[in-house]
């Protein structure tokens, strides 16, 4: 049997496993074992061992259980629902105005998470039946979480972005600053979409009551203090490292101290906060710890097979395709996969084959993982089964059917998309911070 039909067997035994509803790392991971025990005998068997040794070796995977701490510190201590009163306030004399400050909620959330399932938990709890008792439109609103909880794989400290940096070895303080600007243009497409659609259908995002607008100044100075601290803690864990006063792993420490100073300092920190954090953390890492490991194994044996110089011969020699059509093909594949599973099993799937690849034809690979996690954002929301559409079934009121959420989200795919043609298009989006900080 060829080492080309025998990759194939293995890609297809993988799918196979995941499609009867086994955990990921599980089906990954004994795909990777059984095949290494075929191929290379007992040597085969060295091969997990290594790429454990690998995983605790790295250190900033340190990075990893922080921010996870971090992010549901924030969210059980209640914090963001102290600033999306702030938006509220302030947005809600605009047309469509909660809807934006749900954007810049889903902005400063992801700034303090790294998960869009934290984003897509707070919008769907604390903005959505807002915004629907206050008469906005079913389907835009829907849409405006599902969208605005996306960012939690781009916009800094993206988990996500860790992972790619382990799977692809490339230095994740890089990632950050590459997701920072890209995330920052999807935020502000996202908005201007809602203002012009407002502006023109003013029905959809309703101005607030005349009774709820007169809020007194001192009022809106103190609200404004709610968003105060979330960005104070964003300011001593990124600008930090930014600045060069700490490292990555330190900057993570920071936050997660940040936040457990500020749940103490507002008088939630709680025995009940703290537990359910840390159980939430715990139970969060562990699983991250078990994929990496599993796509790690699956990748030596890919590697070992020579897989990915016949996908190159294939590509370039074969179908005589380009770098950039090559490219392209590797997105569309993403959006397909992203219909049936999530970013981190599409991320250990690929990886193995298509980082490589990315560097044999001449890309950067910084660059290469913003693209990755854009297509992510839409896959996430792509029909029959993107993963945020059933998340929001699973949170969304019971007035919210599936079809509302169906709907809602074709204008905001096709905004992703620009945003992802505009970085493909102009890589210096992305590269430009890394570049600014690191040197070229």
């Amino acid at each position: 049997m060829s080492y080309e039909l025998i990759a194939l067997l293995l890609f297809s035994s993988m799918m196979l496993m995941l499609l009867t509803g086994q955990r990921v790392f599980a089906a990954i991971g004994a795909v990777a074992a059984i095949a290494a025990l075929a191929l290379w005998g007992d040597g085969g068997g060295e091969m997990a061992f290594a790429a454990a040794m690998k995983l605790m070796k790295w250190y900033p995977l340190l990075t990893l259980p922080m921010f996870i701490y971090m992010g549901f510190m924030l969210a059980e201590s209640r914090i963001a629902d102290d600033l999306y009163r702030m938006f509220h306030v302030w947005f809600g004399p605009v047309r469509g105005g909660l809807a934006i400050g749900t954007i810049g909620l889903m902005v400063v959330v992801s700034a303090m998470n790294g998960l869009s399932v934290a984003g897509m938990a707070i919008g769907a709890a604390i903005a959505l039946p807002e915004l629907l008792r206050r008469g906005y439109d079913k389907v835009m609103v829907t849409g405006v979480v599902q969208a605005g909880s996306s960012l939690g794989i781009l916009v800094p400290p993206s988990v996500v972005l860790v992972l790619y940096g382990m799977i692809a070895r490339q230095p994740v303080g890089q990632l950050w600053l590459a997701g920072v600007l890209p995330g920052l243009l999807m935020a502000a497409l996202f908005v201007i979409y809602i203002a012009v659609r407002c502006r023109l259908q003013p029905a959809l995002g309703p101005v607030l009551p005349k009774a709820e607008r007169d809020v007194p100044l001192a009022e809106k100075i103190r609200l404004l203090r709610a968003g105060v601290l979330p960005l104070a803690i964003f300011f001593c864990m990124t600008g930090l490292f930014l600045l060069g006063v700490t490292s990555l792993v330190e900057s993570s420490a920071v936050g997660a101290l940040s936040a457990t100073a500020a749940a103490l300092l507002k008088r939630r920190l709680t025995r009940s906060v703290m537990e359910e954090t840390l159980r939430k953390t715990l139970g969060v890492s562990c699983m991250f710890m078990w994929i990496i490991l599993a796509a790690l194994c699956f990748g030596a044996v890919f590697d070992g097979l020579g897989a990915v110089r016949a996908l190159e011969s294939f590509f370039l020699e074969n179908l005589g395709l380009g770098p950039w059509q090559v490219l392209i093909l590797m997105q569309l594949s993403f959006l397909l996969m992203g219909a049936f599973l999530d970013d981190t099993a599409m991320l250990v799937i690929v990886a193995p084959l298509y980082v490589p690849l990315v560097d044999a034809l001449g890309f950067n690979l910084i660059w290469y993982g913003v693209l990755y996690t854009i297509t992510c954002q839409i896959a996430y929301m792509t029909p029959p089964f993107g993963y945020n559409l059933f998340l929001m079934r699973a949170m969304a009121p019971p007035e919210v059917t599936l079809a509302h959420i169906y709907r809602s989200i074709g204008p905001f795919v096709l905004i992703m998309a620009l945003g992802l043609a505009l970085v493909m298009t102009f890589p210096q989006i992305a590269l430009w911070l890394p570049t600014l900080r690191y040197g070229s």
